[in-house]
């Protein structure tokens, strides 16, 4: 008899497919990285002191010097929105928080990925910057700065597009 299990191996069956499990979870997210660092080789920077996209004009859309490839159509999705009682601490991607930081949190995008937001005739592109939402039914966590950009409170579904590819202009 096998002293890590019963005499037909369910134990080491089940950590086996457990293991299985993760490598095949792990070579998807190594093929996204993959394809994103593909897609994307001349990506704008976040502006490190609010998480934006470049500078970004009134209605939000980028304007630094390369223009983004969004996904059509526009999607839905629930929002909400953070920050107060957390300024001053680090987002998962390494900014610090600040009540004017734009940007916004989702649970597996990877940090730097381009998002355009519209909510009631407001737009907004922006960085994910952050880990989150942790409520159920929320696909992403609007910083309070970007909370203020598409006049958004509390929680509410929102319109996003994500960048798939970014051009140099002129191109």
């Amino acid at each position: 008899m096998k002293a890590d299990g019963n005499r037909h191996g369910r134990k080491e069956r089940s950590r086996q497919r457990a293991a299985s499990r993760r490598r095949r979870r792990n070579t998807r997210w190594a093929a996204l990285f993959a394809v994103l660092a593909c897609l994307a080789p001349g990506a704008i920077p976040a502006e490190a002191g609010t998480g934006g996209v470049g500078a970004t004009s009134t209605d939000g859309t980028a304007s630094a010097g390369a223009s983004l490839v969004f996904s059509s159509p526009m999607r839905s999705a629930g929002a909400t929105w953070y920050g107060p009682g957390l300024y001053g601490n680090h987002t998962a991607c390494g900014q610090t928080l600040r009540p004017g930081t734009i940007g916004v949190a989702h649970r597996n995008l990877p940090c730097g990925t381009a998002i355009k937001f519209s909510y009631h005739g407001h737009s907004l592109v922006t960085r994910v910057i952050d880990r989150g939402p942790y409520t159920r039914g929320n696909a992403f966590d609007l910083t309070n700065g970007a909370r203020r950009a598409l006049d958004f409170e509390g929680a509410d579904r929102v319109r996003y597009a994500v960048a798939i590819a970014s051009k140099a202009s002129g191109e």
